[in-house]
């Protein structure tokens, strides 16, 4: 049995894993990086780049159906699936490879091969053992189902809907949150019939209410159906289709079952618990500091209770690299952390929504909404949607949500703004270039700072 040491053992090659490598590499120490499949993870390989690409492709669809409205006669003959995945994939490759020379360049050392933490600092690789002064656990998450409800033929998960070589005619998408609306809004666009089943009251249930309305009605233009507060019971399939059955009594008839009811941490069988590794409800546990209850062994990503989301692994990735080399970085806000919905149209917030801020400062928390009809660059584009900025009692702004084409491209100073605590008063003496999108967000916190312009008081 061979013996490998360094001053940092990272278990997981994902977003948090290889962000955390490369930091550390660059504060001088030496990295070991542990991945079974593909430098990248779930994010670039089976998640938020080829999700993307899939939407922005969907985007230039409804373009060319659009196009009259813009006095460009054009025509959409159809979609070209296999050129779809050709773009969506030629996307994923480039950047793989881009990160294989990031981890040559930092010399990280990389081992291809299914890792189990054994403790005492040590993850077993097919019988190699690599001992690190310190653990990172980034394993990441995987799709979950229902119980009952087995994965396979035309009941899939995002994983399998992003390989498809066909357009489905009728899709049922179980589960209304990130990745539910995100492919149903793809494949209404590709011009599938797309009904979503979501158990909680209504679309996108962690965001403020007001985006779920926003986006809800969206939707209804768009005629993407959706049955909201209602359970699914069951599901079978034929040669012909699926069968989709709700506790309504009712039953969809599709070409395709979508689960996404979320994702799991994906902590079974790496050995964290038989190492004594502390977990609640499959989660690694840790403080603010992102330790673990082992000495030296830490914990980021998707398997730490929290928003699954690849810049929140990221940036724990870079908080553990600097933390080990005693730099004494700051805790992460996990409410400064931005987080984009990238469905059309898109859905954008940082900060708390407005039930979060009543719940700590009390009932006499304002908000200001402003319309996107106001705004010269959406109707430009012509999108609807809104922006709502949320300010505490006599204090900063402590949430912001935009809903909208392309709002997520605002959420970067949205988040400067939560996270700098500023008050509506600091923002908006801020001149915004006309026209953009950003003016909207100036024009809310002009009315909250009492001078608004283009809105009534």
């Amino acid at each position: 049995m061979s013996d490998h040491s360094a001053d940092l053992v990272i278990l997981g090659g994902g977003s948090g894993g290889y962000a955390a490598a490369f930091r550390a590499a660059e504060l001088g120490l030496s990295v070991t990086l542990i991945e079974k499949d593909k430098l990248g993870g779930t994010c670039l390989h089976r998640g938020c780049i080829p999700t993307k690409a899939l939407l922005h492709s969907a985007e230039i669809a409804d373009a060319a159906r659009e196009a009259d409205q813009f006095g460009v006669k054009a025509s959409l003959e159809g979609v070209d699936i296999a050129g779809v995945n050709k773009y969506k994939d030629g996307i994923v490759n480039r950047l793989y490879k881009g990160l294989h020379g990031l981890a040559k360049a930092h010399n990280v050392t990389f081992v291809e091969g299914s890792g189990t933490f054994v403790g005492n600092n040590t993850v077993e690789v097919d019988g190699t053992r690599y001992t690190g002064t310190n653990v990172l656990l980034a394993t990441g998450s995987y799709s979950k189902t229902l119980p009952g409800l087995e994965l396979g033929g035309r009941v899939v998960a995002s994983e399998q809907a992003l390989t498809l070589d066909y357009v489905p005619e009728r899709v049922v998408v179980l589960g209304g949150g990130v990745i539910g609306v995100e492919f149903a809004s793809v494949w209404a666009s590709f011009g599938a019939d797309v009904t979503i089943v979501e158990a909680l009251p209504r679309l996108v249930p962690a965001e403020d209410e007001f985006a779920s309305k926003q986006l809800e009605r969206a939707f209804r233009r768009r005629k993407i159906g959706f049955k909201t507060g209602v359970k699914f019971t069951g599901a079978t399939q034929d040669d012909n289709g699926v069968q989709v059955s709700l506790e309504t009594g009712e039953t969809l008839e599709a070409d395709l079952l979508l689960v996404a009811v979320g994702r799991g941490p994906n902590t079974a069988g790496h050995g964290f618990a038989e190492a004594g590794v502390a977990m609640e409800n499959g989660f690694v546990t840790t403080d603010e500091r992102l330790r673990t209850n082992l000495p030296g062994v830490y914990a980021v990503g998707d398997i730490v209770a929290g928003y699954q989301l690849a810049h929140r692994g990221f940036a724990q990735g870079i908080f553990v690299a600097e933390e080990i080399a005693g730099q004494q970085p700051q805790p992460i806000d996990e409410a400064g952390i931005p987080r984009v919905t990238y469905c059309r149209p898109e859905v954008a917030s940082v900060g708390l929504s407005e039930d979060q801020a009543r719940e700590r400062y009390g009932p006499n928390v304002t908000s200001f909404t402003y319309d996107l009809s106001g705004n010269g660059r959406s109707q430009i584009l012509k999108t609807s949607g809104a922006v709502k900025v949320i300010q505490a009692p006599d204090g900063p702004v402590v949430g912001l949500h935009l809903v909208g084409d392309r709002v997520g491209e605002l959420i970067g100073e949205a988040q400067l703004i939560y996270n700098w605590e500023a008050f509506p008063a600091d923002v908006a003496p801020l001149i915004h270039a006309h026209p953009t999108q950003t003016e909207a967000l100036g024009e809310a916190h002009l009315a909250l700072a009492g001078k608004p312009l283009h809105v009534h008081s």
